[in-house]
């Protein structure tokens, strides 16, 4: 049966999520790592949620205060990209400081990721489009 190359990331994926509300259950997996790069992790997690609040507050900024500037379409895009960014990148925090515990827990590498990329295109592409708007003057 060929369900079960799509039935295992997804039970992988739901436990990660199920430990994102019990994370007293990665304290069960191997030994407990030195505090301070359990600490160094958490300071990440928390830059990661700075940077979501940032964008959220991004897309609301473009969304309220350049109601004169900016045609709607163009308006809602970047307010919509910059929210949707916010939402990922919170979800991706959680995500990923749940697994950078359990791979120090359990001595192994901690995980790479390409987030921290696409992250940096979309504000790329969203910054680009907000040249373009302060250039070209788009008003709607």
């Amino acid at each position: 049966m060929h369900t079960s190359r799509w039935v295992r990331p997804f039970r992988e994926v739901r436990e990660s999520v199920r430990l994102w509300f019990a994370p007293e259950r990665v304290r069960a997996e191997g030994s407990t790592p030195d505090y301070r790069f359990s600490l160094a992790n958490e300071r990440t997690f928390l830059a990661w949620i700075r940077t979501a609040l940032a964008l959220i507050g991004g897309g609301f900024a473009v969304d309220q205060f350049l109601t004169d500037h900016l045609a709607r379409g163009v308006r809602v895009t970047l307010a919509l990209a910059l929210l949707a960014g916010g939402v990922v990148c919170a979800l991706r925090a959680v995500n990923h400081w749940i697994r950078c515990e359990r791979a120090m827990r359990r001595g192994q590498d901690l995980p790479v990721s390409r987030f921290p990329t696409l992250l940096a295109a979309l504000v790329a592409v969203i910054a680009v489009a907000m040249v373009a708007v302060v250039f070209f003057g788009w008003a709607g």
